[in-house]
């Protein structure tokens, strides 16, 4: 894998679309939809921050170390694309093994049980394996975020370990990590699970 360009990935229940300057009224919505910047434990951008989160992250993806998605929820009745609901990203790039994590995800607190989060990762998952040739893909989150952590492991990934002063957060804390990761020969299984889990939605 030498390059990973933007695409867009559209599943029943999201579509996920290349990120750009135009999605900023929506993501200040979705992030304001349950004002998820004051959860201690994530990096959600305030309102006012918003526009620099967007040109950081389309930076890195300039530097080829990120691609950074907008999430949007289908319309029920038509499919298409429709309201803003959150962020993610492939990140942490390896371009040799090659090998990615997940990551700076966050979705507004009323999609929440939608089934927009299996939707998203079987589309990111199966992206980054069937297409991209990865022989892992990570997840890591804040040891206290057991809401994240529960739902890593409900995709099926194994937890690697913990790396322990890892990262200061917002507020000045240190934040301990927990990494999960999913390999190559397991993601038949893992797509599978997914698979049923969106089928039971409908």
């Amino acid at each position: 894998m030498t390059n990973i360009s933007p695409v867009v990935l559209r599943g029943g229940y999201v579509t996920l679309e290349p990120l750009s300057l135009e999605h900023h009224d929506g993501l200040v919505a979705a992030a304001s939809d349950g004002e998820l910047w004051n959860l201690w434990y994530t990096s959600v951008p305030r309102p006012e921050q918003m526009h620099a989160e967007i040109e950081r992250r389309l930076a890195m993806q300039e530097a080829g170390s990120m691609v950074p998605f907008t999430t949007r929820l289908n319309n029920p009745v038509t499919g298409e694309p429709g309201k803003i609901i959150g962020m993610t990203t492939y990140c942490d790039i390896n371009h040799e093994l090659p090998r990615l994590e997940i990551g700076y995800t966050w979705n507004a607190a009323s999609s929440h049980g939608t089934g927009s989060n299996p939707d998203s990762k079987r589309l990111l998952l199966g992206h980054a394996f069937e297409t991209l040739g990865c022989v892992a893909v990570e997840f890591r989150t804040h040891w206290m975020n057991m809401q994240s952590r529960t739902a890593i492991a409900r995709l099926g990934a194994k937890q690697d370990g913990a790396l322990r002063a890892d990262r200061r957060m917002p507020d000045g804390s240190l934040r301990d990590t927990v990494v999960f990761s999913i390999l190559a020969s397991e993601w038949p299984q893992v797509r599978s699970g997914l698979d049923l889990r969106i089928q039971k939605r409908r």
